[in-house]
């Protein structure tokens, strides 16, 4: 968490388009502490420390707290209200949350990375930023500070404890495959064909893998912002991926046909209970797949351990269009104090 020495007055929001509320400004707030919670709902590191947010707004709106969610999108899909609206809902978020689908607030806000949080005084004054994941149990501390500095003073409640032992104050975690994109603009591919600007490009899987790079087979439609499968004649195109981590997701959209089949395996064998992810299924011949019914994040594996693995990923969908690939770390566990 970041304390600002030098305080800075909060820009104004202006956005379009609201949820759980009518229009918000920010000026007619003076005298109660505020939470600004920058995310995007296809956002890993948002979605791990939204539970955080929600709890926080939770504990303490009726203590004098505003919290805000100001929803900026990463993917273009991220930017169709219908598809916020559907996301709030499955997330059971209550509190505002307005669209900034320009990058307007965000940009006034100075934002850099999601997720980003900003505390801001009964002044109206920016207090507190953090930027990512992490220091869960400082910003809540601030919150407290905050929310008593503008005239609350009963008992507040003892600080949550962490969901996780990674989120732990000085908790050692192991180095992760870092978060890999699919389109041509940012995207990250190993294949010696390389990208093909907004072209259908044929690849061959070449049987070697370097971490944190995607393998493709099959005809692949090269966008700026993701990779489509462009098969003939429901020919299966699949992708590999050699990571290190504890879980992985990918953002996923259906491009035209939904509600397709795409199946998983990892290290040459398909998932079961023991590490198979929240949107996985299996079926009656133990394979593992998921169903793309809209664009979000998916999670696809959940390892017992940290540890070094091959995903392939496989569909004989042209549906199927993949943003992104990111992954979970963990903490060392003879590491984590419980004091």
């Amino acid at each position: 968490m970041e304390s600002l020495q030098q305080q800075y007055r909060v820009p104004e929001i202006y956005g379009a388009f609201w949820f759980n509320s009518d229009p918000i400004a920010l000026g007619a707030l003076r005298g109660y502490p505020i939470l600004v919670d920058f995310w995007d709902y296809a956002c890993q590191s948002c979605l791990r420390t939204l539970p955080y947010v929600q709890e926080w707004h939770r504990r303490y709106s009726d203590k004098g707290l505003v919290v805000l969610g100001v929803h900026t999108p990463r993917f273009p899909f991220a930017s169709d209200p219908i598809n916020v609206r559907s996301a709030l809902e499955k997330l059971n978020i209550f509190y505002p949350v307005v669209m900034d689908n320009d990058f307007l607030i965000w940009s006034a806000f100075r934002a850099e990375v999601w997720p980003t949080r900003y505390l801001i005084d009964k002044h109206g004054f920016i207090r507190y930023i953090q930027q990512g994941e992490g220091s869960y149990e400082n910003f809540e501390r601030a919150i407290q500070s905050l929310v008593t500095d503008a005239g609350y003073h009963d008992d507040l409640p003892l600080v949550m404890e962490p969901i996780r032992g990674s989120d732990r104050a000085g908790a050692v975690c192991y180095r992760v495959t870092p978060q890999v994109l699919a389109g041509w603009q940012r995207g990250t591919i190993g294949n010696v064909e390389g990208y093909s600007p907004e072209s259908t490009i044929h690849y061959e899987d070449p049987g070697y893998y370097l971490d944190g790079r995607i393998y493709l087979h099959g005809d692949w439609l090269n966008d700026r912002n993701y990779l489509k499968l462009n098969e003939s004649e429901g020919r299966e195109g699949h992708l590999t991926i050699q990571y290190q981590a504890k879980e992985v997701n990918a953002v996923l959209t259906p491009e035209g046909e939904k509600s397709f089949q795409v199946f998983i395996r990892q290290d040459n064998a398909y998932l079961d209970e023991t590490n198979r992810g929240e949107d996985i299924r299996i079926d009656e011949q133990g394979r593992s797949f998921l169903v793309v019914e809209q664009g979000r994040m998916y999670n696809l594996v959940r390892n017992k351990e940290y540890g070094e693995h091959r995903l392939k990923v496989s569909t004989r969908s042209n549906g199927f269009a993949l943003y992104s690939i990111s992954f979970v770390s963990c903490a060392y566990e003879e590491m984590i104090s419980h004091n």
